[in-house]
């Protein structure tokens, strides 16, 4: 079977509700990761044949295709066709595994995986508005409440429930969030971010402009008194703000190329693509399906944990993490080696595609192989893609 290459890999540096990144428009925002792609392969524009965008708010200014609006918006050439794509958190992984498998098939040989988010001007849960002579009026209809009777699917109830079945207090939780904290702090002033973010003009607060390349959500001052601190989200649980993912306002992309276009175009290959599966599981306690996914994939691939030189599973919240690899009996050493959502934010459709280019250069800097990514997903979906370094 053919082979899928990434041959570039960016994103912006995350910015908190309300913070730097604000006063982007997403569209714009998304645009300029998919200048980043060109600018670091080097690629022809007129040779990308789709783009595949990873969205979950798709309304106001996500809404009328986010995706397309982003191409017309970039350097790319009219011409070049876009879709967007909802898989929950996981969108612009699918986006990543979508255009894989064009690749892998024959289909296309050129191709930009992407995501955005602006979670401070489409706010999370924006659906729009319900029509008011229907009932109920809600996205949970008659035949999903006669199959799950007086179950609200919310992923706030899912990580308390992840979290009382393996065992996981308050403080084990901070303890898991200060160091998300710890790593990303450290990483970002050792420059272990720059070669995946793309700088973009922000306000700098004195009536002038600064290029924003730092996550604004890092806190290197984080502590376990101040995180605990925080009050718990419901009466009697263990999850807050602090150790759970914060909102994040970002773009990012990935290039996949065939074999074909990489001698074509002169591209420099930084991975392969070595295995790509998404499984759906339980949808009430949602978001522990990466656990049995990452199974089943490892499975399938001829892998076993321990093969694998790094992972990126994204700290939705604190107890996601925790219980894969309490599950798998993974390395911690090797789990979100640069810090994680905690920390560095959670775009919704952008993450895939953002933890793929953190994935990627934090496997170049160490000299490592096998790199894999994982995320919960809404529903109880999970995405896994295991990647070679080259």
């Amino acid at each position: 079977m053919p082979e899928a290459y990434i041959c570039a890999a960016v994103r912006t540096a995350g910015g908190r509700r309300g913070g730097k990144v604000a006063g982007w428009h997403p569209v714009d925002l998304a645009a300029a990761s998919l200048n980043a792609i060109l600018d670091r392969s080097g690629v022809d524009p007129n040779a990308i044949e789709d783009v595949i965008m990873g969205c979950v708010g798709q309304t106001k200014e996500q809404g009328l295709h986010v995706g397309r609006n982003a191409v017309l918006a970039s350097r790319l050439p009219q011409h070049v066709p876009a879709v967007s794509i909802d898989r929950q958190c996981g969108s612009s992984q699918q986006s990543i595994q979508f255009a894989a498998q064009a690749v892998m098939s024959g289909t296309q040989d050129v191709v930009i995986a992407a995501g955005v988010e602006s979670m401070t001007r489409v706010p999370m849960g924006s659906t729009g508005s319900f029509t008011p002579e229907f009932q109920p009026n809600s996205a949970k209809s008659p035949g999903l409440d006669e199959k799950f009777p007086g179950i609200a699917f919310t992923q706030f109830a899912g990580a308390e429930m992840i979290a009382q079945k393996h065992g996981f207090s308050r403080e084990m939780l901070d303890e898991y969030s200060l160091r998300s904290h710890k790593r990303a702090a450290a990483a970002a002033d050792a420059g272990a971010f720059d070669q995946e973010i793309v700088p973009i003009e922000v306000p700098d607060g004195d009536g002038g402009t600064m290029m924003h390349t730092r996550d604004e959500g890092i806190r290197a001052e984080a502590s376990m008194e101040g995180l605990a601190g925080l009050k718990t989200l419901q009466e009697g649980g263990v999850i807050t703000a602090g150790n759970a993912s914060q909102i994040c306002d970002g773009s990012s992309a990935v290039l996949v190329a065939s074999e074909a276009a990489v001698k074509k175009y002169g591209l420099t290959p930084i991975a392969r693509i070595h295995h790509m599966s998404v499984t759906g599981g339980d949808p009430v306690i949602m978001l522990e399906e990466p656990l049995f996914a990452t199974e089943k994939a490892l499975k399938r691939a001829g892998m076993k944990i321990d093969d694998i030189d790094l992972y990126e599973v994204n700290e939705a919240f604190a107890p996601v993490p925790m219980a894969w690899l309490k599950h798998l009996g993974a390395d911690p050493e090797k789990i979100n080696v640069n810090g994680g959502a905690i920390a560095l934010g959670h775009p919704l459709g952008a993450s895939g595609t953002k933890l793929m280019a953190t994935l990627v250069h934090a496997l170049k800097a160490r000299g490592k192989k096998y790199g894999l990514q994982t995320m919960c997903e809404g529903g109880g979906l999970a995405n896994v893609t295991i990647i070679e370094a080259l």
